[in-house]
């Protein structure tokens, strides 16, 4: 049986019931899609009664959704309150999203990077750390890669440590874009990568962190100060940023 013959079947049975079937049946059934702009272009989402379960291209999304999750997929009326500009600005953290049938790693994951404020990027590692799996750089890669709902997650903004942008699901230049539309200097991380400078500090603050930091953009050139590890600004008497924690980063990258 077919996809599509199982959803005609079910809206068919739904309509023979002897009863009215309670609010929210269907929708707990079956998830509903819509089309929105981005920064990648038109995207279609899918969201259940849980929250938005899954986001792609919107040419072939149904088929692909199927493919993926084995759910029917009805067209929605109007999309979940606050999807929209989510989609459009990278500022999603008030969207619910629908992570069920992700292992608890795989949901670790995502949640870790849905803390990277937009503007900024985090290396691999600082994943791994964050989760308590420092070892698991790679399986971090591997989970981002599967990633269902990008951009609500925004796992564009991890990057290698090196400063490079990495993988992503809708090739290297469509990440690059999205990250240079929040502001992200990639190109000035790499320069910072061929110096060796992985961290800035500020003598001001006592206080060293991420370069895309937003406590690290307000260093200026005068007080700024770059480090190779945190081992090594720890040792010139600075501390990590509490804000963008640069600590677990290190203790990942080894």
């Amino acid at each position: 049986m077919t996809q599509e013959t199982a959803q005609d079947r079910l809206i068919e049975e739904l309509g023979a019931l002897a009863a009215d079937a309670p609010d929210g049946l269907l929708d707990r059934i079956a998830a509903r899609w819509i089309t929105a702009p981005s920064p990648l272009g038109e995207v279609a989402a899918a969201f259940t009664d849980h929250g938005v379960a899954y986001v792609r291209p919107a040419r072939g999304f149904a088929e692909d959704f199927r493919k993926r999750v084995g759910r029917p997929l009805l067209p929605a009326a109007r999309p979940p309150a606050g999807l929209v500009p989510a989609l459009r600005d990278g500022r999603s953290s008030r969207v619910g999203l629908d992570l069920r049938g992700l292992s608890d790693f795989q949901r670790d994951v995502l949640l870790a990077v849905r803390t990277i404020p937009r503007g900024e990027v985090r290396p691999y590692g600082w994943i791994a750390a964050r989760i308590g799996r420092p070892k698991a750089v790679r399986a971090v890669g591997t989970a981002l890669g599967g990633n269902p709902v990008p951009l609500l997650v925004p796992c564009h903004r991890v990057i290698r440590f090196d400063g490079g942008a990495g993988e992503y699901m809708f090739g290297g230049a469509a990440k690059e874009r999205v990250l240079l539309a929040e502001g992200v200097d990639l190109e000035r991380l790499r320069e910072l990568a061929r110096e060796r400078v992985f961290y800035l500090a500020s003598d001001t603050t006592g206080v060293v962190c991420f370069p895309t930091c937003h406590n690290a953009r307000r260093i200026t050139a005068a007080h700024r100060h770059g480090f190779r590890s945190v081992a090594r600004a720890e040792a010139a008497g600075y501390r990590p940023c509490r804000t963008c924690r640069p600590v677990a980063a290190q203790a990942a990258a080894g």
